[in-house]
């Protein structure tokens, strides 16, 4: 399991711990599975976020 699948797997198990039951519910975790997944992929090099962040930048 590479990084992108434990955050996406932390996010989503956080979210359906922090918020039980219903359409909210599903919303909570629908975005925290998705800020994990993002992490995830930060973490493996596979997605980019220098120039989000000021990184990188020649100033």
């Amino acid at each position: 399991m590479n990084a992108t699948q434990t955050g996406l797997l932390a996010g989503l198990v956080l979210g359906a711990a922090g918020a039980i039951g219903g359409f909210g519910a599903f919303l909570i975790t629908l975005v925290v599975g998705a800020v994990g997944l993002v992490v995830g992929l930060v973490l493996d090099g596979r997605l980019d976020v220098s120039g989000l962040v000021g990184r990188g930048k020649d100033r």
